[in-house]
């Protein structure tokens, strides 16, 4: 072959491999954007997802959609992704649970810190700890003074093993010296059903959840598990606030993606998504659903996710806790 030949070759090799280099960091992908949620429509990921996705849709000039593939408390929908499509077309909206608190209790067919790439925070509420009214407790002190006084009598719902319900009953009977009895359901409905039937005490309820009962009487809201006030509850005290500094167990929603997509592409997400949740038309949709955008950089989501998950490892370690 002559050497001008060869040139030829080579120049078309590396002309091919910058096309290809190019395309494959495209942003947005010519095609529809997917994002990926792990819970059924209607609850407070699904719904935080629709608000940021139709703005980010109409930021970018893209089709922008919302895939809900419930199931295995979430874990389905962050295994789709981390095997899922790599040129940045699927992102997820991920969880707490899967994210930090179930590869501590289980074997995931996925790394979360491995196969899954953080792109930003996105929203983030506490939950509330509200008893049914027929106990005749109506504040945190006494619900603290009841625990201690009937060790493992007192009953708390939550939505399952592993849930941020259930380990925000954990992490209080570990800091108030308390034994309380763990009831897990599958799901919400079934938790607040017994919650309001008197069949269970107490539940670590989303506000959204606990709203019409709490209004109506029902429920007694007796503290928050986050570190600041609800507004809508100003009155209510954080557990924080009440003698235990440092309580924090609130509920969070992360984007992150396959961690095969292009870090250029991460990048662009980054920027994009941030931008929606600084929107104050955005944050006014949030807020009013009870919910706080919490924009970050992708290196402070990795530092949160991985505080999240020592902090969440080292109690389901100490307390034993399995996904049975």
């Amino acid at each position: 072959m002559k050497k001008t030949n060869i040139f030829n070759l080579i120049f078309s090799i590396a002309i091919g491999l910058l096309s290809h280099s190019a395309y494959s960091q495209e942003f947005p992908p010519k095609k529809t954007i997917t994002v990926v949620v792990g819970f059924a429509a209607g609850g407070a990921a699904d719904t935080a997802a629709r608000i940021i996705s139709k703005a980010l849709g109409e930021n970018i000039g893209a089709n922008v959609v919302v895939d809900n593939r419930g199931g295995a408390g979430g874990n389905i929908a962050h295994q789709f992704v981390a095997t899922g499509p790599t040129d940045g077309s699927t992102i997820l909206f991920g969880s707490v649970g899967p994210l930090t608190i179930a590869p501590h209790m289980m074997k995931l067919p996925y790394d979360p810190f491995k196969d899954l790439s953080p792109i930003t925070m996105g929203v983030n509420f506490p939950n509330i700890l509200v008893v049914n009214s027929g106990t005749g407790i109506k504040t945190f002190a006494e619900y603290v003074a009841y625990a201690k006084k009937n060790p493992k009598k007192l009953e708390y719902a939550s939505t399952g093993p592993g849930s941020a319900s259930h380990l925000a009953g954990e992490l209080l009977d570990e800091m108030a010296n308390i034994q309380t009895v763990h009831v897990p359901y599958k799901g919400g409905a079934p938790a607040l059903q017994d919650l309001l039937g008197g069949r269970v005490a107490a539940y670590f309820s989303t506000y959204s959840t606990a709203q019409a009962y709490i209004e109506n009487g029902q429920l007694i809201p007796l503290a928050v598990t986050g570190p600041q006030r609800l507004k809508s509850l100003p009155k209510v005290p954080t557990i924080a606030e009440s003698g235990y500094p440092g309580f924090n167990a609130i509920n969070w929603y992360a984007f992150v993606a396959s961690s095969k997509v292009p870090a250029p592409i991460l990048d662009r997400w980054n920027t994009e998504i941030v931008k929606v949740l600084k929107s104050p038309d955005v944050v006014r949709q949030l807020n009013d659903h009870g919910l706080t955008p919490m924009p970050t950089s992708r290196e402070e989501l990795a530092k949160y996710m991985a505080k999240e998950s020592a902090t969440w490892g080292r109690l389901i370690k100490d307390k034993k806790i399995t996904g049975e």
